[in-house]
């Protein structure tokens, strides 16, 4: 597959995340989170309380 059928396939896959149509892969969570936490730490935190967040406030609590 050629570059820009590599990209399109890419923009395809974030549709599908942001339009609730699919999930990303738990290993690509990990890269979101990644990513994030370079460019833009307080993104990278909302992110995580967002997605975690019942997770998280389960493990808070007594």
């Amino acid at each position: 597959m050629g570059k820009a059928g590599k990209a399109f396939r890419q923009v395809l896959e974030i549709y599908r995340w942001v339009h609730e149509i699919r999930d990303p892969t738990a290993e690509t969570v990990r890269e979101i989170v990644k990513t994030l936490q370079e460019i833009e730490p307080p993104a990278a935190s909302k992110f995580i309380e967002l997605y975690l967040g019942d997770l998280i406030e389960e493990k808070e609590q007594p």
